[in-house]
């Protein structure tokens, strides 16, 4: 892509094995596609959530790999942190002083109840030309898929214009603890970071028929928060029920937030999306995307973008209750109830103004809100950078010729916040192809179409090549 004129090239062209559904797909041809698939199995099987304390078991079986293909013990260490911790390896350049280029992906999962799922989730499963499992997509595949990659490019031989770091963190799910401390670690220790590519974020989408449509560069990301509820009552006898209760009362304060849109917001990085997208966009939802860019305040384009879930969180800001717990016995009124709301803030919103509209939104001064700090930051949009985007158009169009390739902003947190707040660049370089309706990340019978590892794990390798060749 030349950003200079954000000339998006639209045809589509012929496209790889991504052509082929996932359903018809078969398992990874390539050696180095195989490996991801070995790692990825491997890595699903090995449940990384929250207190569980099975980070470092990952990170040992990924630091015996990047052994094996020979990197040196000295360049390969974890650091514990807690119950967790984080991974850094790094693959020495041919200027050892220059500054250093940071990859960076995250060990981690988010819980799933093996009684809730058709599979158990941390049984990798290979099923109809995917596999299934908690993390399959987020973000074990791009985890897998950048080992896989620099397992294959060590193994050859090859040698980076300058180092680069690896760096997979162990609670990016949660506090981001690790993260913080890994961004320092590779900041202090690497000496000058001017770069970072993150493989949690940035994707292709494929439309329904399994032709991709776009690429998409997270260039920023919204602002995570969550925010506590709190209500009491004196309670008493359930026999005898009064003018109050604490759980009808947050309940009705949880459906007016629901409810609630916040308003729509276009920024120059989601204006450029739009722009770039739309003559590939699919045609129900291309109408709106051009009704948007000429007017966000167009009610019905929103509308339309609001009711599709991969364009809901580039419009807006949302906030959406998503747990809750009150009373004390089943036979006594409730003496307190809490429940959480969550937020992904669009850029340039502060959490403090948020919570200052949801006050406003519930009306009800008895429900105190109080935000709830897990280490993450508040968003900072990186500057596109010619050399990234002309690297990444490379990479992308030897996968799928003349893709679109936009710049986006994720609707979800990621582990670039940290680096971002440094003041270094950050984009989101993911590899994955996949259309948004099996995207299930953090929810049921998550999968990963096993069609997009092959192509992946080349799409990586040809953009380091270019990048730091």
């Amino acid at each position: 892509m030349r950003l200079n004129t954000l000339a998006f090239c639209t045809a589509m062209g012929s496209v790889l094995a991504l052509a082929t559904p996932p359903a018809m797909a078969q398992a990874p041809e390539t050696p180095a596609g195989r490996e991801a698939l070995s790692v990825l199995q491997e890595a699903v099987a090995i449940p990384t959530v929250q207190g569980r304390g099975q980070v470092p078991v990952l990170a040992a079986k990924l630091k015996a790999r990047l052994l094996d293909a020979g990197f040196a013990e000295d360049e390969v260490t974890f650091v514990p942190q807690g119950e967790t911790g984080y991974l850094l390896a790094r693959y020495p350049g041919r200027d050892r002083k220059a500054p250093v280029t940071a990859i960076i992906a995250h060990m981690d999962v988010v819980e799933a109840k093996p009684e809730d799922w058709e599979r158990d989730p941390f049984t990798p499963v290979i099923e109809d030309g995917y596999l299934f499992g908690r993390g399959s997509l987020d973000n074990k595949a791009g985890l897998s898929i950048v080992t896989a990659t620099m397992m294959k490019l060590r193994r050859e031989g090859w040698v980076p214009a300058h180092d680069i770091v690896l760096g997979f963190s162990g609670d990016e799910e949660t506090q981001m603890a690790t993260t913080a401390a890994m961004a320092t670690a590779i900041v202090h220790e690497a000496g000058k970071v001017d770069l970072v590519l993150n493989a949690d974020s940035g994707h292709g989408s494929l439309d329904e028929t399994g032709q991709p449509f776009v690429y998409e560069v997270q260039a920023g990301e919204k602002t995570y928060a969550d925010y506590k509820l709190t209500l009491t009552d004196p309670g008493g006898h359930s026999s005898r029920p009064g003018a109050t209760n604490a759980i009808a009362a947050m309940s009705a304060a949880m459906e007016k937030i629901w409810a609630y849109k916040f308003p729509v917001t276009v920024s120059p990085l989601t204006r450029a999306y739009f722009e770039g997208s739309v003559d590939a966009a699919p045609a129900d939802v291309a109408p709106a995307m051009r009704a948007l860019i000429a007017d966000p305040t167009d009610a019905k384009a929103a509308a339309t973008l609001s009711a599709r879930p991969e364009y809901i969180g580039l419009i807006r800001t949302t906030c959406v209750p998503t747990m809750i717990e009150g009373g004390h016995a089943p036979n006594a009124l409730p003496q307190s109830v809490s429940a959480n709301v969550n937020c992904r803030i669009f850029p340039g919103t502060s959490r403090a103004s948020v919570q200052e509209t949801l006050a406003q939104v519930i009306a009800d001064p008895e429900i105190a809100i109080a935000f709830q700090d897990n280490g993450t930051l508040e968003s900072i949009e990186s500057p596109l950078r010619a050399d990234v985007m002309q690297a990444v158009e490379v990479a992308v169009h030897e996968r799928a010729p003349g893709l679109s390739i936009v710049p986006g902003m994720s609707a979800g947190a990621t582990d670039s916040m940290h680096f971002r707040s440094k003041g270094i660049p950050a984009f989101g370089v993911g590899a994955v192809f996949m259309k948004p309706t099996d995207a299930f990340a953090h929810g049921l019978n998550e999968r990963l179409p096993l069609a997009t590892l092959d192509p992946a794990v080349k799409q990586w390798e040809t953009l380091l090549r270019t990048l730091l060749k």
